[in-house]
């Protein structure tokens, strides 16, 4: 029987994701060798150099760090990565049987290689460490364990429609993401985890700080109770609370705008991925207690990451997945 490798733990609390990347500098390469499969070289210059000017124009703190991990692949690719918003997930939040809320969470994305790559760096701000689950290269947070704090995900939103063709509506909505000056969902989920010190802090920036997409984040706390589910599009925010999931399209109930903060609500309503209704339906099932969250369709061959994440206790187990099943080995870490 062949051992599966084992996902490297990276310390970056001092140098952050440039540092992840140079501890994992071979997982990379090989990312950009699987982009490359994707995007021709040529096309995937012209497109670094659309994003990196829309991150000029609209400030992203984080261009520095992309930049220099740019300069350390030493090829295109870097820039466009970190910019993607392509993947689709289901993702659980609920009391945990064995004390504290746990968040489930799986994550699919069509390109090869991300299940293989997939590192656990430790990062850290202001508001103390987290375990961003991640990949070397990637300066943003998808999902993440701080541990005392809180655990948080983040899910791609339904397309918005404006009535055309899908690719006509994709077109429409880029275009919103290049006239825009907000922070990238992954992005904001990078500050969250740096700098809110609570639960309370977390759900509160995760509503109100403008986007320049829509998003589905899925926030877990330390607390029994403390888990939910926030709706985003650009400037608005709705939330539902534990247990529950979410998938790739909009589920909460947009028809009573809340006093605080009620600007854009969806626009039309075009699911990502594979079976989206199914996939939440049967992850709420799961978290009822009736059924494995790890079942097909919410396993598919586009899976990349399996994982549950209790930031009361500190527990994180993770898996790599390729669309032939595990592999790496189960990652079980604690924190200490």
């Amino acid at each position: 029987m062949t051992t599966l490798p084992a996902i490297p733990v990276i310390d970056a609390r001092h140098g952050g994701p440039l540092a992840a990347a140079q501890a994992a500098e071979r997982q990379m390469q090989a990312l950009l060798d699987n982009a490359r499969r994707l995007i021709p070289p040529p096309l995937l210059a012209i497109t670094d150099r659309a994003a990196r000017k829309w991150l000029t124009r609209a400030q992203n703190p984080y261009l520095d760090e992309i930049d220099a991990i740019a300069a350390l692949a030493g090829r295109s690719g870097a820039h466009t990565l970190n910019t993607s918003f392509e993947w689709c997930c289901t993702c659980g939040v609920g009391d945990d049987p064995e004390g504290g809320v746990r968040l489930l969470r799986v994550l699919d994305w069509g390109q090869s290689g991300l299940g293989r790559a997939v590192i656990v760096a430790w990062q850290q701000g202001p508001a103390g460490d987290f375990a961003n689950i991640t990949w070397p290269g990637f300066v943003g947070v998808i999902a993440a364990m701080a541990p005392g704090r809180f655990a948080v995900e983040l899910n791609q939103a339904p397309m918005m429609s404006w009535g055309l063709s899908r690719p006509m509506d994709w077109l429409i909505g880029r275009l919103g993401v290049w006239r825009s000056q907000a922070l990238p969902a992954a992005h904001l989920l990078r500050r969250v985890c740096e700098t809110c010190a609570s639960y309370e802090d977390a759900a509160e920036m995760l509503s109100q700080t403008p986007l320049c997409l829509p998003a589905l984040f899925t926030l877990a706390g330390t607390k029994p109770g403390q888990g939910c589910v926030i709706e985003r599009t650009p400037n608005a925010a709705t939330r539902r609370e534990l247990p529950t999931a979410v998938a790739n399209h909009w589920a909460n109930d947009w028809s009573n705008p809340g006093a605080d903060h009620w600007v854009d609500p969806p626009r039309g309503d075009r699911p990502r991925g594979v079976a989206s209704r199914e996939r939440q339906a049967l992850m709420e099932a799961a978290l009822a207690g009736g059924a494995s969250w790890t079942v097909p369709p919410i396993i598919n061959r586009d899976t990349r990451l399996v994982a549950a994440i209790n930031p009361a206790r500190g527990c994180l187990t993770l898996q790599g997945w390729e669309k032939d099943g595990p592999v790496t080995a189960e990652l079980a870490l604690q924190n200490t």
